[in-house]
């Protein structure tokens, strides 16, 4: 339901800023008489708490966003941006020439882990029955709180992990970060497989089509079961190919571990039971498909031409679009204005991704970063339709870009761009201004904060593709290829990852996949003819093995920890 697109902002527990994206239990007890013993006592209060949650998934300074970091660092997109972009440049060649560069990432992190901390030591104390019908919707209530609270705390640290390796595990309010050790990347995923497990075994298992609106965006059993695929995935392939320590298990905390037959069984209960679905056309997913009313006209000549409708945001009951089965797991983004929100509540990765210097109809302008490297323009069959459904072709009329300005101000210029998220205007009552300020009735007209798109961090597709990889066999990536009209395929290993490249492109998960298999040390070779603020040039990246793909630890952290926080290999 895109009520939520207008958030509330609360000032909570511990006096953090949460946003909350649902309306349920909200009351108007001023926030600063709570009493800290009796807080996570109602239903209104656990609703606030996971606000402040979810709230830590928006960080502040945008190249410590993780799916702008990710794509920057992957071997499909270049730095692009302008001259004052060089931080784009930095991450995109492996260096580091200012410290602290994703402080941001490992700080919200631990406001999203401690948030989580407090949900799960408070909520048991207190007897919920009053507020519902019977036992045992306050006992499903009480179970999906716990549970969602485990997910949500494995799912930051996994997401620091993957860029970071080994964290400092922070298991109870009040523990200290920066006098707390790092433990072993083993230890780190041990934590995140646990905290999964718990929450998958935790929360009850409701189909999507029993979710109400109201819940849209908070994570559920299928959600926490994705994951442990993708922690698995990620951690056995790291380890197996990054550390040389082969191994076909992800560890717990118990001693035991999670193995790849459990994995099977988690996917299997997600494909069989959760209701999620892919799209009938992958390019519905994107909001470029809308058939926009208030253009009064087809916004991109070629979406019409093809038939196009997006399927929305807002799950199987939308407000605007045909219903989305396929996202699994998301960040909701809004509309906001300087003094609300500013452009972390907007969808960054289609601000910074957008074209540089250039207002077209109807993509939008923004700073250029990640131009799409022309290899896998090239080397994409024309018969996937994921290709152009992916991928800005600059100066084709059917996309509306013949009048793209090629002397633009834009740096590592290839004449492509990404499709997915990227700035979508048309001319409407209220002149050329963002798709989504005239669907949400956004009254700013800032290029900056028109970007209301959703951020897809898993999706049903990438579920299906996991489950090919797991089972070594070709049923997932033929269900995929099938959805884009492509012939069946035998399963191999490199028929999954060319899969997984073409249907994943610029989501943010190409980087991790290039490392959890060791190819990230073969992939960056490439000497590629570009245009520098409309100058031929040559760019080429050059990664550096010894980082074994992580990021630098954020020096501050390190110095406040008086020495007991260490540095990653490589950037010393």
């Amino acid at each position: 339901m895109k009520r939520s697109i207008q958030y509330l902002l609360i000032i909570a527990l511990l006096g953090f800023a949460i946003a909350c994206d649902t309306d349920d239990f909200l009351t108007e007890v001023n926030p600063f008489e709570r009493d800290l013993e009796g807080f996570y006592s109602t239903p209104t209060e656990i609703d606030e708490a996971f606000g402040g949650v979810y709230h830590a998934l928006y960080t502040d300074d945008p190249v410590s966003h993780e799916i702008i970091i990710a794509n920057l660092l992957s071997d499909m997109m270049l730095a692009g941006g302008g001259t004052d972009d060089a931080v784009a440049k930095e991450i995109d060649a492996f260096r580091e020439t200012r410290e602290d560069v994703f402080r941001d990432l490992l700080r919200k992190t631990y406001d999203g882990v401690n948030r989580s901390n407090g949900i799960i030591e408070n909520i048991e104390r207190f007897d919920f029955t009053q507020f519902f019908d019977n036992e045992q919707d306050a006992i499903d209530f009480v179970n999906q709180a716990i549970g969602e609270a485990y997910f949500m705390r494995g799912f930051f640290y996994l997401r620091a992990a993957k860029f970071f390796g080994g964290l400092p595990l922070i298991l109870e309010t009040g523990q200290d970060r920066f006098t707390t050790g790092r433990s072993t990347i083993p230890e780190t995923y041990a934590q995140i497989a646990s905290d999964f497990k718990k929450a998958i075994e935790t929360m009850p298992a409701v189909p999507i089509s029993q979710i109400p609106g109201n819940r849209y965006g908070h994570a559920n059993k299928w959600v926490a079961e994705a994951f442990m695929a993708r922690a698995y995935l990620y951690y056995t392939g790291y380890m197996t190919n990054m550390e040389g320590q082969a191994t076909s298990e992800l560890p717990l905390t118990d001693g035991g571990s999670v193995t790849a037959t459990d994995i099977e069984g988690y996917l299997n209960d997600l494909i069989a039971n959760s209701g999620h679905a892919l799209a009938t056309d992958f390019r519905n997913l994107w909001p470029y498909a809308h058939v926009n009313q208030s253009a009064g006209n087809a916004t991109l000549p070629w979406a019409d031409n093809e038939g196009l409708a997006w399927v929305g945001q807002d799950g199987l009951f939308p407000t605007i679009g045909t219903g989305n089965a396929e996202t699994i797991f998301s960040v909701r983004h809004s509309s906001a204005d300087w003094n609300f929100g500013g452009q972390k509540i907007n969808n960054r990765v289609a601000l910074f991704f957008s074209i540089r210097g250039n207002s077209l109809v109807p993509f939008g302008q923004g700073w250029g970063w990640g131009p799409v490297n022309p290899k896998l323009w090239n080397q994409w069959d024309d018969a996937d339709p994921r290709k152009q459904g992916s991928i800005i072709e600059i100066g084709n009329p059917d996309q509306g870009t013949q009048n793209y300005d090629q002397s633009g101000e834009g740096d590592h210029n290839t004449g492509f761009f990404n499709k997915k998220y990227t700035s979508v205007q048309h001319d409407g009552a209220r002149g050329v201004i963002a798709m989504f300020a005239y669907l949400y009735n956004n009254p700013n007209t800032d290029m900056q904060l028109w970007h209301s798109q959703d951020m897809i961090l898993m999706r049903m597709a990438d579920v299906l593709l996991m489950h090919s990889e797991i089972t070594q066999t070709a049923t997932g990536i033929n269900t995929v290829r099938a959805r884009a009209g492509l012939p069946a395929v035998g399963y191999s290993v490199d028929a999954l990852k060319q899969e997984r490249l073409h249907e994943l492109a610029f989501e943010g998960l190409r980087w991790f996949d290039l490392v959890r298999w060791g190819d990230v040390n073969t992939a960056f070779t490439d000497v590629i003819n570009v245009r520098n603020l409309g100058v031929d040039g040559v760019y080429n990246a050059t990664y550096r093995p010894e980082i074994k793909g992580l990021m630098p630890f954020p020096q501050t952290d390190i110095r406040l920890s008086n020495g007991v926080l260490t540095q990653n290999p490589g950037w010393n």
